[in-house]
């Protein structure tokens, strides 16, 4: 019996390489990203000088790197892992997040990160999902870049649901919410969510990591609230 081809996820129409998981067609046809701070990740004039919000407070990270904002279709795949358990897709998604970055060390000269982390869940709603979303899209980043990919930042408490809160509860919710399981010190981290909204909770861990001595910071997340 011969295997059923893989299909784009987008078009539907048969892969030459199934672990793209888009067609070349589909992946230039993806919505554009507007000029983002090279820092923060949000709507700015420059993608290479920091956006004045940044030069005013400056996020704990020092660049942020995304795929889309958070609309469709990276919206509804990332809906789709998070929530469905449609797990096919993080080979798919995380090759878009390393098309992304490889695009942000080509242009911005982003260092290559030594060792990848990913933002945490509470064990107990780990233990109700099944799996980390964050670390499913780390998993294959670290084997095709060559780095070490560590699942070592922990939740110290569950707190509210992120998504649920306003921006100030956000701040309250994640304040000494995390605890780090491993030596950081000189190491250059990426650290992998699959939405940022506010920027509390990768705020949050980036304080504790360079708190550390990590050398640097970047957050790789595939949609950023825009």
């Amino acid at each position: 019996m011969l295997p059923m081809p893989a299909l784009c996820w987008l078009c539907q129409l048969p892969l030459r390489l199934a672990a793209h998981g888009l067609c070349s067609v589909c992946l230039r046809a993806l919505p554009p990203l507007p000029i983002l701070c090279p820092r923060c990740g949000l709507p700015a004039a420059s993608c290479r000088i920091a956006c004045g919000r940044c030069l005013r407070t400056p996020p704990a990270w020092q660049a942020l790197v995304c795929v889309s904002g958070y609309q469709p279709p990276l919206r509804r795949w990332v809906q789709q892992l998070k929530f469905s358990r449609v797990t096919a897709l993080r080979v798919m998604l995380a090759r878009l997040l390393l098309l992304s970055w490889l695009d942000a060390h080509r242009t911005r000269g982003l260092a290559r990160p030594d060792l990848l982390l990913c933002v945490p869940l509470h064990k107990r709603r780990a233990c109700q999902r099944g799996y980390n979303q964050a670390a499913l899209l780390a998993q294959p980043l670290a084997r095709w870049l060559g780095c070490e990919f560590r699942d070592a930042v922990r939740r110290r408490r569950r707190g509210a649901l992120q998504h649920q809160l306003s921006a100030s509860q956000r701040r309250r919710n994640v304040r000494g919410a995390f605890r780090l399981e491993i030596a950081v010190r000189g190491r250059h981290i990426a650290l992998i969510d699959d939405v940022v909204t506010t920027g509390h909770t990768v705020g949050e861990i980036s304080r504790i990591l360079l708190a550390q001595g990590a050398a640097s910071v970047q957050i790789w997340c595939l949609c950023r609230t825009l």
